[in-house]
């Protein structure tokens, strides 16, 4: 009997980097649970960042992110490291720049693997990737006319 991985449903795909993007615009959830969408996983991770009310006990107002002009080249290497990691059948992520309000979407991911298990373990390392290596700067405006610049996601 074949062991479960010489099913072509356990491997990964050739090019599982569905939907990697930055945008200036609202982000859709709908959108890259679509991209991620494959026959063969049995497992789909999604993670949603959004803006939150407060900040390292200080209240939050608003905040803008803004990126290098080669951030979104940089989300694809780290896409492709992650599928190359786990058996991603589907891997779609996108970030929001410009300002954002509290509640909003800042970033969007989302893996597909053939097991629940591999979708998690992927899809964390790829938001945590993301979140160390990408040149992303979030610009945090807080309720007390405080601001501060934080690197990356």
């Amino acid at each position: 009997m074949a062991s479960t991985n010489d099913h072509p449903g356990e491997r990964a795909t050739q090019d599982p980097v569905k939907l990697i993007g930055i945008r200036e615009t609202p982000l859709s959830v709908d959108e890259v649970f679509r991209a991620v969408g494959d026959d063969a996983a049995g497992g789909t991770a999604l993670f949603v960042g959004t803006v939150r009310n407060h900040d390292g006990g200080a209240d939050v107002d608003a905040l803008g992110y803004s990126c290098h002009p080669g951030a979104e080249a940089e989300m694809r290497r780290i896409a492709e490291k992650v599928a190359a990691e786990y058996p991603v059948r589907a891997l779609a992520a996108v970030h929001r720049v410009g300002d954002l309000r509290v509640g909003d979407l800042a970033v969007v991911v989302a893996v597909s693997c053939p097991h629940r298990g591999e979708a998690f373990d992927a899809c964390r390392k790829l938001i945590d990737d993301l979140k160390h290596e990408v040149p992303i700067w979030k610009h945090q405006r807080f309720s007390d006319g405080t601001e501060e610049w934080v690197g990356a996601c």
